[in-house]
C-alpha cells in the first residue's frame, strides 16, 4: 500500500511490518472463510494471514477498545462462500459502536462501508451471524445495555453493489446482560431461525423467529452454575439423508461444557440416536423442554456433559463442516468441538465410535507457561489448524501435520505488545528494533532473511523478548558504541536497568541476517553468558553461563508440576527460524548487568550519545530538584553529571550528532540545550547553553538535524518549530511548520544530504497520523541563522498509520544517506503497535 501523492524527495511509502498483540477479551478473534484472521488491537481491527504469520493491515474507525470481531462468512460457512467476491467484517467496541468493513478478494483492498445505525449505548461483547442464502444473512449483537439487536444482511447481487444492513428487532433481556450468542437455521422447516443467548443469569435462553424478525422467547436451558461464556450451534445433523436435528454447545465459568440436542418431535431420531447406543446410560437422553417453532416442535435434551478443564471455559466451537462434493452442494458436520480455557489448555472433544461417549481426544497448550490461560479458540476453515489467543495478548497456532492420525504441532504466528508501546530504538547497526511497552516487556523485531527463497522484502518477526518485567516500561536507549549489544531501560520504578545480549541471541541474529559467523566474532568473543532466567518477582533476570548451561538444575523439579507460583527454567537455544510464543516468553531473555540508582521518581526518558559513552536519564517530576537530568558513564556506570534546568518532567532528550550538545524538552513548555565536553575517560563537563519557552503547551518531542545544529520541537499546541544553535552559545528560531490538526507527539529528523543540508522530518500526532516533510537549507555558518525551506513530502494513508497517539518515531541509520534509495522508519504508539515503513527517496 502506498501513501498519498508525494512531492519533493519522497517517491512512495510502503508498510513493511506491523507488530501488535490481541486485546485481552473473549470473542475478540474471528477466522474468516477467506482464510484471514481478524482481531482487536486497542481501537483498531488488525487482520493477519496465518500462512505468512504477518499482519496485513489495521483498520481505523473505532473510538474505543475493540471487544469483538465477526467475519461474514466465517469459517463455519466457508462452504457457502465460493461465489462471493467480497467478504465482510463486523467489529464492536466498548462504546457500543459496530463497524462494517468490506474486503475484496480480487484486489485485496479494504473499504469502510459504515457504522451500523441504531447501535448499542454500551459495550458490545459479542456478534454472531448465520448465512441463510447466497444473498442473505442474519446477524445478532448483544450489549451490556441489556439489549440484543438482530440485523438482516443483504449481500450485493452485482459486483458493484453494496451490502445493506436492516435492523429487524431489538430484544430487551433485562438487568442481567447476555455475553454469548449463536444463530442457526432449524432443520426441517425453512425460514425458522433459532437464537441462543447466555450470560450473567447462568441460563441459556432460546428465541425462535423468522428471517423477517419477530423473535419470541420459547424456553430456557438450566444446568450451568456460573456465567455462560460461549455458545455455538452446529449445522443440521443429517440422518437417513434428511437433516432432523441440531446441536448446541455451551461453556461456562463453572468449568463445564454442555451439549444440547434439538430433534424434531416427529423424527425417529428422537428415539434412536445415530452415533449412540441407547443402552449406554451415560450417553442416553436427559429430556428437557420443548422448543415450539411455528407448526413444528423440537425436543431438547442434554446430550453430554464434558468435564476436563480445571478453570473457566471461555470458548467452544464446532469444527467447520467438511464439503462432500466439488460443487459444495452437500456437506458433513463433523462431531468435533474445540474448547479453550483459562487453565492454559485447548481441547478437542469427539464421541467415542462404539459407545458414543464424548471424550477429550486432543489437548494442546498445557506446557505453555507463558499463556496464563486462553480467552478463545478457533478452527481454520478446513479444520486442519486451531488458533488460541491468550492472557498475554499472544496467539498460539497448532496445525495437524499427521497423516491419518492427530499430530498437532505449534506454528509461527504474528506477535506484539498488548498495551501501549512507549518507546523504540534501533540497534547500533540497525539489525533490529527494540520496543518497550506498558505490557511490561521489551521485544526485539528484525527482518528474517531466507536463503532458500530470497524475497524482495524480508518478512519481519519478533526474534527475542529480552525483558519480562514487573513494572510498566516507559523508555529505552540502545548503547551505540563498540562491543556487545546493550540497552538501558526505565520503568515505573526509580532505577534504570542495563542489559547485555547473551550468546544465544548473537547467534540467532546471525541466522536472521544470514551473516557470516566470522564477521560477528567480535561480539561473541568474551561473551560467556548463554541466556537468562526470570526471578521469582519478575524484576531481575539472572545470567545462565555457558559453562553451567548443561548442568543447570531444575528449580521446580521437586514440585513435580508447575503452578502459578513456580517459574520454569529458561533453556536458551540458538534459533534457526523465527521463534514461536513459547520460545519467546521464557528462553530469549537477556541478563541484567547493572542497576542505576539516583532518581527520586519513576523513569520517563532515556537517551544515549552516538559514540556509546554517555547515557542521559530523566524521571517524572513536579518540582525543579526532581526534574534534573542525570548523566551516566557507559562501562563504569557511574553518575558523572546532574543537569538542572526544568521544573517539570523532561519528556524527551537527544544528543546532537557530534555529541557536543544535549537537547531536552519538558512539560514546562521549555527546551534546554546543554554543552557536553568530555575532557578525559572519566571527566565530563557541562553547562547550560540556552533555555527558552518555545510553545504554548507541553513539549512532547524533539529531534536534531543529523547534518547540523538545527533541531525541531513538537508540542501539544499542534505546532512544530525549527531552531538553530548559533555561535555555540545562543538558540534562534528559524521557521515553523504549518499548524497540524492534532497534538504533535513524535518527531524524527533524517539527513539525506549533509553538504546541501537536505533532510526529511517525520511528524507523528496524537490522532495516530504520520506526515513526512522535506527540509532543505542554505547559508547558516557558525554565526548565521540558516534559511530552511519546508514543504509537505507525503501524508501517510490512515490505513497505514496508528489509530491512537504516536509515541515515538525513529529513522534507521538516521545519520547516513540511503544508498539504495529506500529508508526505513520505525514507529510505535498507544494502539499497541510497532510499525516499520519503507520510504523510497529519489
Amino acid at each position: 500500500m502506498s501513501a498519498s501523492s508525494a512531492r519533493g524527495g519522497v517517491v512512495g511509502v510502503r508498510r513493511a511490518f506491523v507488530g501488535a498483540g490481541c486485546n485481552r477479551i473473549v470473542n475478540n478473534v474471528s477466522w474468516g472463510a477467506c482464510g484471514l484472521v481478524a482481531f482487536g488491537a486497542q481501537n483498531a481491527v488488525a487482520v493477519f494471514c496465518p500462512e505468512t504469520a504477518q499482519i496485513l493491515t489495521t483498520l481505523p474507525g473505532h473510538k474505543a477498545s475493540v471487544n469483538c470481531t465477526f467475519w461474514l462468512p466465517n469459517s463455519k460457512f466457508a462452504f457457502k462462500a465460493g461465489h462471493l467476491e467480497h467478504h465482510y467484517l463486523l467489529s464492536g467496541d466498548a462504546d457500543g459502536a459496530i463497524m462494517l468493513w468490506e474486503y475484496s478478494l480480487l484486489d485485496r483492498k479494504w473499504t469502510h462501508i459504515m457504522q451500523l445505525p441504531q447501535s448499542h449505548k454500551k459495550g458490545v461483547p459479542c456478534i454472531t451471524g448465520v448465512i441463510i442464502s447466497p444473498t442473505d444473512a442474519l446477524v445478532a449483537s448483544t450489549s451490556s445495555d441489556g439489549t440484543v439487536n438482530i440485523w438482516e444482511v443483504a449481500f450485493p447481487s452485482t459486483s458493484g453493489g453494496k451490502c445493506n444492513f436492516t435492523l429487524l428487532e431489538s430484544i430487551n433481556v433485562g438487568l442481567k446482560p447476555m455475553v454469548a450468542l449463536s444463530l442457526a437455521e432449524l432443520p426441517g422447516d425453512a425460514g425458522k431461525i433459532v437464537l441462543a443467548m447466555g450470560g450473567l443469569d447462568n441460563k441459556v435462553h432460546l428465541y425462535c423467529g423468522e428471517r423477517s424478525g419477530k423473535f419470541v422467547r420459547t424456553c430456557e436451558l438450566k444446568g450451568h452454575t456460573d456465567w455462560i461464556r460461549s455458545l455455538d450451534f452446529s449445522l443440521p445433523i443429517v440422518t437417513d439423508g434428511e437433516p432432523d436435528s441440531i446441536l448446541l454447545v455451551s461453556s461456562s465459568q463453572d468449568k463445564g461444557i454442555r451439549i444440547w440436542k434439538m430433534t424434531e418431535c416427529n423424527s425417529t431420531a428422537s428415539t434412536k440416536g445415530t452415533y449412540r447406543k441407547e443402552e449406554m446410560s451415560l450417553a442416553s437422553y436427559i429430556e428437557g423442554p420443548l422448543l415450539i417453532a411455528g407448526s413444528c416442535c423440537y425436543q431438547i435434551s442434554l446430550e453430554s456433559l464434558l468435564i476436563g478443564h480445571e478453570d473457566w471455559v471461555y470458548s467452544v466451537q464446532w469444527q467447520p463442516p467438511l464439503v462432500s462434493s466439488t460443487m459444495a452442494t452437500t456437506y458433513h458436520q463433523p462431531l468435533s468441538i474445540l474448547s479453550a480455557s483459562m487453565d492454559k489448555t485447548m481441547m478437542i472433544w469427539k464421541p467415542e465410535r462404539t459407545t458414543g461417549i464424548w471424550m477429550n481426544v486432543v489437548s494442546v497448550g498445557e506446557l505453555s507457561h507463558c499463556a496464563l490461560g486462553f480467552y478463545g479458540g478457533h478452527w481454520s476453515p478446513n479444520g486442519g489448524s486451531i488458533l488460541a489467543h491468550g492472557y498475554g495478548g499472544s496467539f498460539h497456532l497448532w496445525r495437524n501435520v499427521g497423516a491419518g492420525f492427530d499430530n498437532w504441532q505449534p506454528q509461527r504466528i504474528p506477535s506484539g505488545h498488548f498495551a501501549p508501546v512507549s518507546d523504540i530504538s534501533w540497534a547500533r547497526c540497525s539489525e533490529y528494533v527494540l520496543s518497550v511497552s506498558h505490557d511490561q516487556t521489551t521485544r526485539a523485531f528484525a527482518p528474517w532473511k531466507n536463503e532458500a527463497s530470497p524475497q524482495k522484502f524480508d518478512p519481519w518477526h519478533e526474534i527475542a523478548r529480552p525483558q519480562v518485567h514487573g513494572h510498566d516500561i516507559n523508555c529505552v536507549a540502545i548503547i551505540k558504541g563498540k562491543g556487545n549489544h546493550r540497552f538501558v531501560c526505565g520503568a515505573d520504578e526509580k532505577v534504570s536497568r542495563v542489559f547485555e545480549a547473551p550468546l544465544s541471541f548473537l547467534k540467532t541474529l546471525n541466522h536472521a541476517s544470514l551473516q557470516a559467523t566470522s564477521s560477528a566474532e567480535d561480539d561473541q568473543v568474551g561473551t560467556q553468558v548463554l541466556g537468562a532466567n526470570m526471578s521469582a518477582l519478575g524484576l531481575s533476570q539472572k545470567p545462565i553461563y555457558v559453562q553451567a548451561a548443561n548442568g543447570t538444575p531444575d528449580r521446580n523439579s521437586s514440585d513435580g508440576f508447575n503452578t502459578l507460583e513456580t517459574i520454569p527454567d529458561a533453556v536458551p537455544v540458538v534459533l534457526t527460524e523465527p521463534p514461536i510464543e513459547e520460545q519467546l516468553a521464557w528462553h530469549t531473555l537477556w541478563p541484567e548487568t547493572h542497576k542505576l540508582y539516583g532518581h527520586g521518581n519513576e523513569l520517563f526518558s532515556l537517551c544515549c550519545d552516538h559514540e556509546g559513552k554517555l547515557v542521559a536519564s530523566s524521571c517524572k517530576a513536579q518540582s525543579a530538584p526532581v526534574a534534573e537530568i542525570w548523566l551516566w558513564q557507559v562501562g563504569s556506570w557511574k553518575a558523572v553529571g546532574r543537569l538542572h534546568s526544568h521544573s517539570l518532567t523532561v519528556t524527551q532528550m537527544e544528543f546532537s550528532h557530534d555529541n557536543k550538545m544535549l537537547l531536552a524538552v519538558s512539560r514546562d513548555r521549555q527546551f534546554s540545550v546543554f554543552s557536553i565536553d568530555r575532557r578525559g575517560s572519566d571527566e565530563v563537563s557541562y553547562h547550560l547553553l540556552a533555555r527558552q519557552e518555545a510553545h504554548k503547551r507541553i513539549i512532547w518531542t524533539c529531534s536534531w538535524n543529523p547534518s547540523g545544529h538545527e533541531f525541531a520541537t513538537g508540542s501539544r499546541d499542534k505546532t512544530v518549530k525549527i531552531w538553530a544553535v548559533v555561535a555555540e552559545s545562543t538558540v534562534k528560531h528559524v521557521t515553523s511548520l504549518p499548524q497540524f490538526g492534532s497534538s504533535v507527539t513524535a518527531l524524527s529528523w533524517l539527513g539525506l544530504d549533509r553538504l546541501k543540508n537536505v533532510g526529511l522530518l517525520a511528524v507523528g500526532m496524537e490522532n495516530g497520523l504520520i506526515e513526512l516533510w522535506n527540509l532543505s537549507g542554505k547559508g547558516g555558518g557558525v554565526t548565521e541563522i540558516p534559511e530552511l525551506t519546508v514543504s509537505l513530502a507525503v501524508r501517510l494513508d490512515p490505513l497505514m498509520c496508528h489509530v491512537s497517539s504516536v509515541n515515538r518515531l525513529a529513522w534507521r541509520d538516521s545519520g547516513k544517506k540511503a544508498d539504495c534509495g529506500s529508508m526505513q522508519l520505525a514507529s510505535c504508539g498507544a494502539d499497541h503497535c510497532v510499525r516499520i515503513f519503507e520510504v523510497d527517496v529519489d
